[in-house]
């Protein structure tokens, strides 16, 4: 294999920052603010927008009258100048990991993972059951006169009652936009007192009966008027109709959430996803939902001013986490590597030897280099290396030691906390030796990335403990501990003799492969590589066992 370093390589499973579901403003509006934060986002979208019967979005500055899809298309190429994503499918479920991650199943069968979601899938507007409104949806059969009025102004205008205080509400509105206003009574009941002195005094006129056709019937020209069970034809230009609203998140029970009735001033309108604050958190921790699916009635630029501020709120909530994780790291890092001037014997780990032997050189990453014996190792072999670590004394000791021994050039050395951050690009072998830590650490999350990391061709191996001694002492440890290994640059150092340690399966079960895409090398639990003829033993005389897991990409 010759040594690669690729960008990217195309994969159905994929692991993000944030995964954005719905991509309508609120959805691109939060992508934008994000992918600009420098985040990993893809956006799951259908390409069905609430909007795109309409003409034109409007009341958006500097947007006015903007096809609603040409809209998103802007939205779409600006989003991916930035690196976000975008995959055309639903989501048909949203599950939480262990690790506190969230898994998506889509509509085409891929798996999308991200360590937070907002949703934006807006809602769905039900039309009143009569023929002719669908067709004409968007065009003269219209909801809201702040999206239509202007273009229907000083024209002859039906408002469809389907309940009272919301169509006295509508017609009133409609009645700003044109002095030729009729409230169609339709089956909304009757209306009190006080609403009709409200109606005549603005003059609007109240026809009762039920609606039984749009005309012209059976088509889909231009509105002409209604016809009423009676046989009444009422003349009118445009429509207004308020619509029952439900939302479009199926997934929200996997999530724990719910849709809740959406009321005003009274009315029922149908349901929408509530919020705990202005930000769009909902109740379920690392969840925001936002635009349409939050609030029906908000326009495009209510609802892409949601997005960014959700987006905010996202990025904070983020980099607070990282913080928190990065300094207790760094912390016990740093000092783990201070108590003496060599920790490990500088010899590479015998389970790393031992699988990369028939391995043709190319490009590697070491994930937890520690210092450095492995990667110097691998160097010496032919390879180019990139080697990440989270402590920097431990990284100067193994820059040091790889000038000493001749392979400076072959290996570029790189701080990096894996739980908040991964290494570009994709390498021929990714390797991660004992990837175990006492502190919080996200150890699936990091091998997921490590998988995504890997080559077409390349090989991923994964050493670990097995289930550890109780009696195994740190002091032991320490003393058996040849190579570098995750353990000692963000691993397990003390007390991981209480750690419970992945089988091989549960490894493999962790990584969520897709099918068909790797190939199981060898996966498996052993004695310990390092001493062959002496195995470690814990003090009952029992040796200590690893698991190893080599996968290979296929082609």
């Amino acid at each position: 294999m010759t040594a690669t370093h690729r960008d990217s390589h195309p994969h159905p499973s994929r692991h993000h920052d944030v995964l954005v579901v719905g991509g309508g403003a609120a959805g691109l509006s939060g992508a934008l603010v994000l992918a600009r934060a420098r985040r990993s986002v893809l956006v799951v979208d259908a390409g069905r927008p609430r909007n795109a019967p309409a003409a034109g979005a409007h009341g958006l500055l500097g947007q006015e009258g903007v096809p609603p899809l040409e809209l998103v298309a802007r939205g779409r190429a600006e989003v991916g100048s930035y690196g976000g994503e975008f995959h055309d499918a639903e989501v048909r479920g949203i599950t939480r990991d262990p690790d506190g991650a969230f898994r998506a199943e889509l509509s085409d069968g891929s798996t999308v993972h991200a360590r937070r979601v907002l949703l934006a899938t807006g809602a769905t507007d039900v039309l009143p059951e009569l023929p002719g409104l669908a067709e004409r949806w968007g065009r003269q059969v219209l909801h809201c006169p702040y999206c239509h009025g202007w273009e229907v102004r000083d024209r002859r205008i039906a408002v469809l009652a389907t309940e009272p205080a919301v169509a006295v509400h509508q017609a009133l509105l409609w009645r700003q936009w044109s002095s030729d206003v009729a409230l169609l009574a339709h089956t909304a009941g009757p209306f009190t007192e006080q609403q009709r002195r409200e109606l005549a005094a603005r003059g609007v006129t109240v026809h009762t009966g039920e609606v039984v056709a749009v005309l012209p019937e059976g088509e889909s020209d231009a509105l002409t008027g209604v016809r009423l069970a009676d046989g009444t034809v009422i003349d009118c230009d445009a429509l207004g109709v308020g619509t029952g609203l439900t939302v479009r998140a199926p997934f929200l029970a996997g999530l724990g959430l719910a849709p809740t009735a959406l009321v005003r001033d009274g009315a029922e309108l149908g349901d929408h996803l509530a919020t705990t604050g202005p930000t769009g958190a909902t109740e379920a921790p690392g969840v925001w939902a936002v635009g349409n699916l939050v609030d029906p009635m908000a326009q495009v630029a209510v609802a892409a001013a949601d997005g960014l501020r959700a987006a905010i709120a996202i990025n904070a909530d983020l980099i607070a986490e990282e913080t928190r994780l990065a300094v207790e790291a760094v912390e016990f890092w740093e000092k783990r590597y201070g108590e003496s001037a060599q920790i490990w014997s500088g010899r590479p780990n015998a389970s790393l030897t031992h699988e990369v032997a028939d391995l043709a050189p190319g490009h590697a990453l070491d994930l937890g280099c520690g210092e450095g014996g492995d990667a110097i190792w691998l160097a010496q072999q032919g390879w180019q290396v990139t080697a990440v670590d989270i402590s920097q004394v431990a990284l100067d000791r193994a820059a040091a030691r790889a000038a000493v021994e001749g392979v400076a050039d072959r290996i570029s050395w790189r701080r990096t906390d894996l739980a908040n951050a991964f290494p570009t690009g994709s390498y021929d072998l990714v390797s991660a030796q004992f990837l175990h830590s006492p502190a919080e650490f996200p150890r699936e999350r990091v091998l997921r990335r490590a998988a995504d990391a890997v080559a077409p061709g390349g090989t991923l191996l994964i050493v670990s403990h097995a289930v550890a001694p109780a009696r195994f002492s740190e002091a032991q440890d320490h003393h058996d501990q040849h190579g570098h290994g995750q353990d000692h640059g963000h691993g397990h150092g003390h007390g991981h003799h209480a750690m419970n340690f992945p089988t091989p399966a549960e490894v493999l079960d962790s990584l969520r492969l897709a099918p068909g895409a790797w190939t199981v090398e060898r996966a498996e639990e052993h004695p310990r590589h390092d001493h062959p003829e002496h195995p470690v033993a814990d003090p009952d005389a029992r040796p200590h066992r690893d698991s190893t897991v080599r996968l290979r990409r296929n082609p």
